[in-house]
C-alpha cells in the first residue's frame, strides 16, 4: 500500500503539545510518527532520566541526551557499564557510549548503538542552554509543586461558603 506525503499531517497530528486536540491511538500511525519524526522531535524522544542524585539537585525527572554526558547503561548485556556519550545518532535512534564496543570478524573495533531509554544521566554536560533548561523546568516545578495535593486547609476553605 502506499501513502501520500504525510509528513506535515504526522507531525501535525500526533507531536501537538498534549493538552490540545485528541491524538490518534492507533497503532500504526503511532509507529509511522516514531519512524518518520524530524530530528528535533526526535531529540525529545531520545530524553533519558537523570540518576537520583541527580534528580534531586535538579528537580528535573528527565533531560534529552546529548553529547559528553556521562551515563550508566541500565538494561541488555551491557547493564552497569558506565561512560561518556561521544555520539547521539538520531538518524539510527541510538547513542554511543565511550569504550562500549566490539570486535569485528576483520579485527575493526566498531561502537554499539544502545537505545536511550536505556541509559540513565550520571553527571550531564551543563552549558548555558542546558542551565537554562534546567532552571525553567525546577521554576515551572516550583510553583507547580503543591499543584495536586489537597491540604486540610483546603478542604477548611470550602466549607467558607
Amino acid at each position: 500500500r502506499t501513502f501520500p506525503n504525510f509528513s506535515n499531517f504526522v507531525f501535525r497530528s500526533l507531536f501537538r503539545p498534549f493538552f490540545s486536540m485528541p491524538r490518534s491511538t492507533d497503532r500504526r500511525k503511532q509507529r509511522k510518527a516514531y519512524f518518520c519524526a524530524p530530528s528535533h522531535v526526535r531529540r525529545i524522544l531520545m530524553s533519558t532520566r537523570l540518576s537520583r542524585d541527580q534528580r534531586a539537585k535538579y528537580n528535573v525527572r528527565s533531560l534529552p541526551i546529548r553529547k559528553d554526558d556521562e551515563v550508566k547503561v541500565k538494561r541488555g548485556i551491557f547493564k552497569g557499564r558506565e561512560g561518556k556519550i561521544i555520539c547521539v545518532y538520531r538518524k539510527k535512534m541510538v547513542v554511543h557510549v565511550d569504550r562500549i564496543t566490539r570486535e569485528k570478524a576483520n579485527g575493526a573495533v566498531v561502537q554499539i548503538g544502545i537505545n536511550a531509554s536505556n541509559l540513565e544521566i550520571t553527571r550531564p554536560k551543563l552549558d548555558k542552554h542546558r542551565r537554562e533548561i534546567l532552571e525553567r523546568r525546577n521554576k515551572s516545578k516550583a510553583q507547580d509543586g503543591k499543584a495536586g495535593k489537597i491540604t486540610e486547609k483546603d478542604v477548611a476553605m470550602q466549607d467558607v461558603d
